[in-house]
């Protein structure tokens, strides 16, 4: 790629490719972009958005942990992650039909937690503000690895389970009915979700990879007809809008993660309004 831009004189398109972070960089976004409409769309056809935004909270007070105990701090975002969609699991049984108040709750207790623990870290608003917006500049080998094992994970579960979730998606109780093991598989989901937000921490920034799993999806909703094109149109949306927010980043000195977000929002607005109405 870079000879060939190299040929026909884009010279300073190529600038970017000569640092290994970056490279880096853009592996690694493009396996999360990969891997986030996989894992957003059957939460936003669930009418669970706001689970990326709870796991991402809690996910800011496993790297504040790891940041204060010498642990890595992605190892501990996967672990309150964890713990964070489990925990709204449980509370969604217990509330019965006001369900939604669990995932407002986890979130506020990823908050609380995050403030407290960040006053203990050693430099710690430098440290907490590049897992909260993202630092394509500290992506190290071990996150690399971590995101390609992760990647394949969620590639794999989605293929397997995608008549499942199809199923699940728009009649929970059918799904039941005939068999599927809905209870099982919602969790497999939500465990995904808790492991890609703490992944993606890194790159988009544990506040802004809620966002990643939903605008992507909802770009595509918007001029798709049926579950497997939204899939395949919110990959296609989600690989554009990070790549191309990594590059706008680059050359104007901008956070990818804020970046990315806003690329996203504006090409969802634009599509909004471009779309026949139906």
């Amino acid at each position: 790629f870079q000879i060939y831009l190299q040929e026909r004189g884009y010279t300073s398109m190529i600038d970017i490719f000569t640092y290994p972070f970056m490279l880096k960089a853009f592996a690694v976004a493009f396996m999360i972009a990969l891997c986030a409409p996989c894992i957003g769309l059957p939460i936003v056809l669930k009418r669970f958005s706001a689970i990326g935004d709870a796991t991402s909270h809690s996910a800011l007070g496993g790297i504040a942990f790891g940041l204060i105990f010498g642990i890595n701090p992605i190892i501990g975002a996967v672990v309150f992650s964890v713990v964070a969609v489990l925990s709204v699991e449980k509370l969604r049984k217990a509330f019965g039909t006001y369900h939604e108040i669990a995932t407002v709750i986890v979130m506020s207790a990823g908050i609380g937690l995050t403030a407290v623990l960040s006053a203990f870290i050693k430099n710690g608003s430098a440290n907490i503000s590049s897992f909260m917006f993202g630092s394509i500049v500290a992506i190290s080998d071990f996150e690399l690895w971590l995101s390609l094992i992760l990647c394949a994970i969620v590639l794999i579960v989605t293929f397997l389970l995608y008549k499942e979730n199809f199923a699940i998606t728009f009649d929970e109780e059918a799904a039941l009915l005939s068999g599927i093991p809905v209870r099982l598989v919602n969790f497999i989901v939500m465990l995904l979700t808790a492991i890609v937000v703490s992944v993606a921490s890194r790159i988009v920034g544990a506040l802004m990879i809620s966002s990643l799993l939903v605008i992507p999806v909802a770009n595509a909703m918007l001029v798709s007809k049926s579950y497997k094109q939204t899939l395949t149109l919110s990959i296609v949306f989600s690989e554009f809008i990070t790549l191309a927010g990594l590059f706008i980043s680059f050359y104007l000195d901008l956070r990818p993660g804020g970046t990315i977000v806003l690329l996203g929002v504006i090409i969802l607005v634009i599509t909004a309004i471009i779309k026949p109405k139906k």
